[in-house]
């Protein structure tokens, strides 16, 4: 990788500050959940189903009781009635599914937990684990994926948008495409393995879980426990890595706590690698059907984008990203609609940028085709349909730099030396191919708060309970307070990632910054007007006043409330109900951080082996607080989207729906070897309706749209248009 490790800033942006944490994670000083040690605790492991669908018809736990260390063994028939059915999130509740934990002899699908067994040590649990002995019935063709017979289509009416008459319009277009995309199941595998850590003391639980929203865990724990939510505490200071996969609760934390009730005594889980696969959501597969008819200088006429995407036969899970695709352009008849195929899998859940990886690739790569059909630059097919309303319902957006982000990126890129012709662009053996696509990602934001204090010694603190899953939100919420109270970075200290904190948005979305930078600046705001001092008073004429109080500290509570959200919406922000904001839900206008990417792809003209040779990404996502931080996003963003594009593949049996591997040895990503050049260059752009703190996020954006670029290139290298991901060598042979 060549150029500058991070950018100095520029207009509109912070200072590039080091992490806060980074010595602690480099030194091993951090503590994960997992890490936290706790006297007597005992070590669980969980047993997981090997049928794709079917019936328990009894256990044989005779050789898993007999190995030394086993305390308990719990399943369906030992649990009972302990924990209590609560909605998932997509029903309004706050676990990650709909299916009760060991809440019957029913099987749902593949890896579903069944037992668990608890024992003195962690090996002792696990070879009990391995020992315990069960009799099914299996159904006889469980429904293994998004084709498979048996599967059931739904149409989901409210995720269906229409402006003018698509079908007349097509049909009268002077070009058309019409085209099929697929996009496989992809799963997280975030480093850290997911953990949880139960311990009682009286009727008082404290939980240590890696959570990207500690208050969906408390209190969908509280609800499934029976127990009142005060009584639960949810801590998860540092996070290895989620995207989505730990965004709320899931199936094992009730099994743990119910564990740990039963022995009076911490219980500790750590889900191996394989198991993650389906303890946790996923990125579901999908297929696409994009048509597209513009006139014959290129502007477009009618757009349609339909998805089906897979899902659970309990939860009906859809990301739904046509209604963003029918947005981004100008285009006077549209049709989107998104359909769920059930299946017999786990439900799928949010994985980075979760609609808009899997719609974008589709629509960004027939847009390469409309532009191929036309003899058209790809560049300028995008401004000829740029716009500065939402075509839909006529919405302004509140700001949009797609073209600004394609100059700068092609600019850099070179893409003006570019030859247009497939197959025209060699070097030696080597095939060269340029592509490109836009990036997008909604600016959402969600209900907050922060508690900021002030100290007569002039030192800061500020807490809320968001979350550091190694974005930077520390960081973030340091500078913050740093900038608006003008104290010294260095004398500013964090705390968050503990539901005894003021409540903040889930950590999703891209929108953890936008969302708790705005309860800060609140919060230092009232401290400010508290004191009487003026916001360009300097940080001395601050600390004096404080001192001039007589009083220790000051200390304020900012409440944002995001843009969107009813007044009356506050309150459900401390009963763990505070979800993001923005992008095309808005009722009067449209938010969304923009990009572009190109990429250079080298393909041997014999073997066919492709080479991601360079990538250049530009992105507005409105104030940076930290350049550094930020970049960093944008560029693990970057290397992510190669993944999805060349190496990422979930692969299914498809006998039984197992995940054959549900490991990191099999499961492909990018490594050190794949990565050559790349650069993320962050454009100036300044948004004042977003929010209150101007930010958009950029947490996501930096993976869309890069799978469609490398598609892209992969046709103009050799006129091979390939619609199904990942592309694969053997797909150009």
């Amino acid at each position: 990788m060549t150029g500058p490790l991070f950018p100095q800033g520029g207009p509109n942006m912070g200072q590039p500050a080091p992490r806060y944490e980074g010595r602690a994670k480099v030194t091993g000083e951090a503590r994960y959940p997992s890490d936290v040690r706790l006297p007597r605790t005992a070590h669980a492991c969980l047993h997981l189903s090997r049928i794709g669908r079917g019936t328990i018809r009894g256990f044989d736990l005779t050789a898993a009781r007999a190995v030394h260390g086993v305390i308990d063994i719990l399943t369906h028939e030992t649990v009972g009635d302990a924990i209590r059915q609560t909605p998932a999130i997509y029903q309004g509740g706050y676990t990650s599914d709909s299916l009760l934990p060991l809440g019957s002899a029913e099987i749902a699908h593949w890896g579903q937990p069944i037992a668990m067994v608890v024992a003195e040590t962690y090996e002792a649990a696990r070879e009990a684990a391995q020992r315990i002995v069960v009799t099914t019935a299996p159904h006889p063709s469980p429904a293994v994926d998004i084709n498979a017979p048996g599967a059931e289509t739904r149409a989901l009416e409210p995720m269906m948008v229409q402006a003018g008459d698509f079908d007349a319009a097509y049909a009268a277009g002077p070009i058309r495409i019409d085209a099929r995309y697929t996009t496989p199941a992809q799963h997280q595998n975030p480093m850290e393995l997911f953990a949880t850590q139960c311990v009682w003391e009286g009727d008082r639980l404290t939980v240590h879980e890696p959570s990207q929203y500690v208050n969906s865990v408390k209190f969908g724990l509280a609800e499934q426990l029976g127990v009142p939510a005060d009584n639960i505490r949810v801590i998860s200071t540092h996070v290895g890595g989620a995207f989505g996969a730990k965004g709320f609760l899931t199936q094992r934390t009730a099994l743990v706590a119910i564990a740990a009730r039963r022995l009076g005594r911490p219980v500790k889980l750590v889900a191996t690698r394989e198991q993650g696969f389906t303890v946790s959501g996923y990125r579901a597969e999908t297929r696409q059907h994009v048509q597209l008819a513009a006139t014959r200088d290129g502007r477009l006429t009618a757009l349609r984008h339909e998805g089906w995407e897979l899902t659970s036969r309990a939860d009906t899970v859809a990301m739904g990203g046509a209604s963003m695709t029918t947005r981004l352009y100008a285009c006077p008849n549209i049709l989107g609609r998104v359909n769920t195929v059930a299946a017999d899998r786990s439900t799928p859940g949010f994985m980075r940028a979760p609609g808009e990886v899997p719609y974008g690739f589709a629509l960004e790569t027939a847009l390469d085709e409309l532009a191929d059909r036309l003899g058209m630059d790809p560049v300028e097919l995008r401004r000829v349909n740029d716009t500065q309303t939402e075509p839909v319902g006529g919405l302004p957006y509140t700001s949009r730099s797609l073209m600004r982000c394609f100059d700068v990126a092609a600019a850099t890129f070179g893409w003006s030396g570019r030859s247009p012709r497939p197959g025209s662009m060699r070097e030696g053996d080597w095939l060269i191919g340029w592509g490109c696509a836009s990036a997008y990602y909604p600016a959402q934001a969600g209900n907050s708060a922060a508690r900021v204090r002030l100290t007569a010694d002039g030192t800061a603190h500020v807490a809320s309970a968001g979350h550091e899953l190694g974005q930077g939100m520390t960081t973030m919420m340091a500078q913050v307070a740093a900038e608006e109270l003008g104290v010294p970075l260095e004398r500013v200290t964090v705390s968050l990632g503990d539901s005894d904190l003021p409540p903040a948005v889930v950590n999703g979305g891209s929108a953890g910054t936008a969302s708790v930078a705005s309860a800060i600046m609140i919060a230092c705001d009232a401290i400010r007007a508290r004191l009487g001092v003026p916001r360009d008073a300097p940080y001395a004429a601050l600390r004096a006043a404080v001192a001039a109080s007589g009083l220790a500290f000051v200390e304020e509570l900012g409440e944002a409330r995001a843009h969107g959200r009813s007044p009356e919406s506050l309150p459900d922000m401390y009963r763990g109900r505070a979800l993001p904001l923005g992008g095309v839900e808005l009722p009067d206008r449209v938010q969304f951080a923009m990009g572009a990417q190109f990429v250079e792809l080298r393909i041997h003209r014999w073997t066919r082996e492709i080479r991601v040779r360079r990538a250049v990404g530009a992105f507005a996502a409105g104030r940076i607080i930290n350049p550094r931080t930020s970049h960093s996003q944008l560029l693990g963003g970057m290397i992510w989207g190669i993944g999805s594009a060349l190496h990422e593949h979930t692969d299914i049996d498809q006998r039984n729906a197992a995940y054959t591997n549900a490991n990191l040895a099999d499961y492909l990503v990018p490594v050190h070897a794949d990565i050559s050049e790349i650069q993320a260059i962050l454009v100036s752009e300044e948004d004042r309706l977003v929010n209150q703190a101007g930010v958009k996020g950029v947490g996501e954006i930096g993976v869309v749209g890069v799978a469609a670029a490398i598609s892209n290139a992969v046709f103009h290298a050799t006129g091979r248009r390939l619609r199904d991901l990942p592309i694969k060598l053997e797909h150009l042979l």
